[in-house]
């Protein structure tokens, strides 16, 4: 049932508790989708429901311990996972707490993520009590996970790559399923219906925009508002295979397009040649956004990162800005995302999916076109 092989788990897990020996911690806790699916492969949208709270620790000696609701527990005993602990949820006063506190009775020293792009998922109130019940340490953990996940393993790398495909694939269809006149939201639909058709086993995330010579912003809902000569369209997918995503835009014009649009997806376009060029490793994420904001042309950036990691999540650690000290090593995968104002309230953004290695990057998209193309 799990989407790897039990080496990959096992090898994640001695990871851990490897780093777990040498910041002195007892267990590691989580809550949350992303590393309690990493950690036992426990895959399901029922995380999509804010009604159950679930628990994985994992010890620094011995196996994972899963502490969820009875719903669960089918589809958890198909994991690797062998100690699975239930309680009946939803529970109006002890919502898996008292079973969590039993379970981490013989810990001293805890490690929960707390610190940037991490969540609690349950009930601070909760929290707290659990802290109070255990007598324990509490200690953030982030920078200890960041290390375990940045870092892709082939079997994650394979997956990655072909999402990265499938995404590709769909996008050169572009010609196919978009024309003058269809109204926007029906683009959206259009293009995740290619996206499933190419292979991608979900959608969970497409935003877009169209406007005259650019578009006011990057992360809006399509409406009815049909394509219109002289738009600019973007579309900016997440799909996924395997619960691994891709995420990269590709950008259009309706029948033709104005100079400050020709000129702005020229320019983006080098800027993220630059940014391959850097992109080593070795080379900071703050040096990387460097050069590609140089590329750009300077001045300020509202938009404040250049690109971020990929992987379990649409957006993972690290961070392509000029507070990220992040170095790149070999197995991250990487977007390179440059953004541009091209004329008053109108914008413009590039993206594409690399693997960071001792070398030049691995392209793991299709390369979008030098000059920006047009839908006729």
């Amino acid at each position: 049932m799990s989407d790897f092989d039990l080496v990959e788990y096992q090898t994640r897990l001695s990871l851990a508790q490897k780093a777990m020996c040498e910041n002195n911690l007892d267990a590691l806790v989580f809550s949350t989708e992303a590393e309690v699916r990493y950690f036992s492969g426990f895959r399901t949208l029922f995380w999509q429901s804010p009604t159950r709270p679930w628990f994985l620790i994992l010890p620094q000696k011995g196996e994972p311990i899963a502490v969820i609701p009875a719903i669960g527990a089918d589809l958890m005993q198909k994991t690797w996972v062998k100690d699975i602990r239930t309680w009946p949820s939803p529970h109006p006063t002890d919502d898996g707490i008292g079973l969590l506190t039993k379970a981490l009775k013989n810990y001293s020293r805890i490690g929960w993520p707390m610190g940037p792009e991490t969540s609690l998922r349950m009930p601070v109130r909760d929290f707290d009590e659990l802290r109070l019940s255990c007598g324990a340490d509490f200690v953030d953990c982030t920078d200890l996970l960041k290390a375990l996940r940045m870092v892709k393993s082939e079997a994650k790398l394979k997956i990655i790559k072909n999402i990265c495909n499938i995404g590709s694939s769909a996008f050169v269809r572009a010609g196919e399923l978009f024309s003058p006149g269809q109204a926007l939201d029906d683009v959206f639909r259009q293009f995740k219906i290619a996206l499933l058709q190419e292979g991608a086993e979900d959608v969970p995330y497409l935003v877009g925009a169209a406007g005259q010579g650019g578009y006011g912003d990057v992360i809006s809902p399509p409406t009815e508002t049909p394509l219109r000569e002289g738009d600019v369209l973007m579309l900016d997918t997440g799909a996924t295979l395997k619960g691994y995503f891709c995420d990269f835009d590709r950008n259009f014009a309706i029948s033709h397009a104005d100079d400050a649009a020709k000129r702005g997806y020229e320019k983006l376009w080098q800027a993220t040649e630059v940014g391959m060029n850097h992109a080593r490793s070795g080379t900071r994420c703050s040096d990387l956004f460097n050069a590609m904001h140089e590329a750009i042309g300077g001045g300020s950036s509202d938009v404040g990162r250049y690109g971020h990691g990929l992987g379990m999540q649409l957006t993972e650690w690290p961070s392509i800005y000029a507070h990220d000290h992040t170095v790149l090593k070999s197995g991250m995968v990487m977007t390179l995302e440059p953004s541009l104002e091209i004329s008053a309230g109108k914008i413009m953004v590039h993206e594409e999916n690399i693997l960071i290695t001792e070398d030049a990057p691995v392209l793991l998209t299709k390369r979008a076109a030098p000059e920006l193309p047009i839908i006729q």
